[in-house]
């Protein structure tokens, strides 16, 4: 699928299929975005615009250089673009990849499927299309909405840290072990979110020092890049508090454990005192006063009560009860 847009004044247009396009329709739009197509669909699109997007072994690199390159007045950045949503009374984390071609007179987008980011993007320029009148400006607000998308992805997770702490107050044992896995799982979009943070700061990293970009447009890079540098810090906060909460459901546990092991320590110790009582009775030797003694019976009964009682109170006396 493939959408075209003029953004002053505001238009939009849609074609299923590539091949139905007629490039010289194209040439007054600002932005062209391509979704879900496969390789050889998006071939037409690049023979007819002399550009081409990365290929998806390129796409996998992790170098800096294979993220952003400038070429025959040409701009090519690939981001990670990450969404997290509420899903099952938990959250699901999805990921894609986003190849974006920008050139003097506009700006090309390529990626697998749908996103929330160009979603929320193209709502805010319908909105607002005075604001964006270049595509220099339009590439802008694009990285700026991945940004933006980031935060509200690390907010989403930093409020669900929150209800599970309040979960934990009074989660049994079972429910522990299941918020345990659920913070695991956390830490793992939390890391996912860094590593995305970390590659589209590399980019602006590299985006800023290009001869292309006036001085205004610099200063827009540079509030990006301290923007990414307090998600950074936001993110590595979560990820203390995922720590925190992982330990705290530790110590619960293990607190439940010693508990468990007390009682059963306790039930030990009561019983040894009348275990030695009925083992002297059960020797068999010949002369033993109290076998022949009416009421031996009841006197070593009355002793093994007296024996665990007495063990009883003195636990209690020095409150390990």
């Amino acid at each position: 699928m493939l959408r075209a847009y003029r953004l002053a004044p505001y238009e939009q247009r849609k074609w299923e299929a590539l091949q139905a396009v007629n490039p010289d329709e194209l040439k007054d739009y600002l932005w062209i975005d391509i979704c879900s197509v496969e390789r050889k669909e998006l071939r037409y699109i690049e023979d007819s615009f002399g550009i081409r997007f990365p290929s998806k072994q390129q796409v996998e690199e992790i170098e800096t250089s294979s993220r952003y390159h400038e070429e025959n007045g040409s701009m090519l950045l690939i981001m990670r673009l990450i969404e997290i949503q509420p899903e099952n009374e938990g959250l699901a984390l999805y990921e894609q990849d986003l190849s974006l071609i920008w050139q003097q007179d506009r700006i090309f987008t390529y990626r697998e499927r749908e996103s929330r980011v160009f979603q929320e993007l193209v709502r805010r320029l319908k909105g607002n299309t005075e604001s964006v009148d270049s595509s220099l400006k339009l590439l802008l607000a694009i990285l700026g909405q991945i940004v933006d998308t980031d935060a509200d992805n690390i907010e989403l997770i930093s409020q669900y840290i929150y209800r599970l702490s309040n979960r934990l107050r009074e989660a049994d044992y079972a429910a522990q072990q299941r918020i345990i896995l659920q913070t695991q799982r956390l830490q793992e979009f939390l890391i996912r979110l860094r590593e995305g943070l970390f590659d589209i700061q590399r980019v602006l990293s590299l985006m800023i020092r290009s001869q292309r970009l006036s001085e205004p447009y610099r200063e827009i890079v540079r509030i990006l890049l301290k923007d990414i540098s307090s998600l950074i810090d936001h993110n590595n906060f979560s990820f203390q508090r995922l720590e925190s909460l992982q330990n705290t459901i530790l110590s619960l546990i293990n607190l439940e454990q010693n508990r468990i092991i007390k009682i059963f320590t306790v039930i030990t110790v009561v019983f040894m005192p009348p275990t030695l009582i009925a083992s002297v009775y059960g020797m068999n030797f010949r002369f033993m006063p109290e076998l022949e003694w009416k009421y031996g019976y009841l006197f070593a009964w009355v002793l093994i009560a007296a024996s665990s009682l007495l063990t009883l109170l003195y636990f209690r006396a020095r409150k390990w009860l």
